[in-house]
């Protein structure tokens, strides 16, 4: 196998998940370099080369076998049906796909004040007809190409779409009556890609440093220092990795400086109740990434 065959092909998302992707990559060390106009842009690290695609066409690719991987969102990879290896969940672009009605149609539970006929309109074709048939609805599905929202109530009794904050649907008078899914932009491979040992390697190591970044996302560097009677008071409240770093402070009669990587979830409880057991001079830094 020559190198240009065992490159590993991937597809960046164009648009708006593009920039977070880019983040993430930057922040692992992958440099991105994209041209003005230009479609295929520059990794910086050997044995890769890119394609910017829209994402519905990054799943589409990947399905066929012409991507190796690529970036895009769990609700495109569920409504194309698409048989892929999800490798990573980046956490980013988070959004639920919904059903949702006019306040007329919602009962005070939430649910669907009557089961049809209805028109549902929808982008989510696959998905929406599933929907349906498990609901066991009397519905007519209508394609829609963005703009969803606005559907009802002239055109469609109600809408199935994605939504992050819930914010247009309530100001265009929806509520949600289900969630169908949740989803986030994802890191899918080709399964036959990962047949292949150069490029699965080459793959595993490109998603061990996106997966430090996330890591290190998630978590906050705590150092503080604390005396011989205080220590263990403090080490029992310190949600570690594993075990925190500990070391006698100069002189030797001092004390201890502590050093761990802390969740940031719960940041502000965790100083105070460090604080109250003793500990002093603390510390707080963000690490750039973390790997186990």
């Amino acid at each position: 196998m020559n190198e240009q065959s065992s490159s590993v092909r991937v597809g960046l998302p164009k648009g708006r998940m593009q920039a977070g992707i880019l983040g993430l990559m930057k922040d692992a060390g992958v440099d991105v370099r994209v041209g003005e106009r230009g479609y295929r842009p520059e990794l910086s690290l050997a044995g890769f080369e890119a394609k910017l695609l829209k994402p519905q066409n990054v799943v589409e690719m990947l399905h066929a076998g012409s991507r190796d991987i690529g970036f895009a969102g769990a609700d495109w990879v569920a409504e194309l049906n698409a048989d892929l290896v999800e490798l990573l969940d980046t956490e980013l672009d988070p959004v639920r796909v919904v059903a949702a009605a006019p306040g007329a149609l919602v009962g005070p539970d939430g649910g669907l004040l009557t089961d049809g006929p209805l028109v549902i309109a929808s982008e989510y074709v696959s998905l929406t007809r599933s929907w349906i048939e498990d609901q066991g609805l009397d519905a007519t599905l209508v394609r829609s190409y963005g703009a969803t929202e606005v559907f009802p109530p002239e055109d469609a009794d109600l809408i199935v779409d994605n939504t992050a904050t819930g914010a247009t649907l309530k100001s265009n008078g929806l509520q949600i009556v289900e969630i169908l899914m949740r989803s986030s932009t994802r890191l899918f491979a080709n399964p036959k890609v990962l047949d292949d040992p150069v490029r699965r390697g080459r793959i595993e190591d490109l998603v061990l440093l996106l997966r430090s970044v996330l890591n290190a996302r998630r978590r906050i560097i705590l150092e503080l220092n604390v005396s011989d009677e205080c220590l263990d008071a403090v080490i029992d409240v310190l949600p570690c990795m594993r075990q925190p770093t500990v070391a006698r402070l100069h002189g030797g009669d001092g004390g201890y400086a502590v050093r761990a990587a802390v969740p940031k979830t719960g940041l502000p409880d965790l100083l105070l109740q460090v604080k109250t057991r003793g500990g002093t001079d603390l510390i707080v830094s963000q690490p750039g990434q973390i790997v186990p």
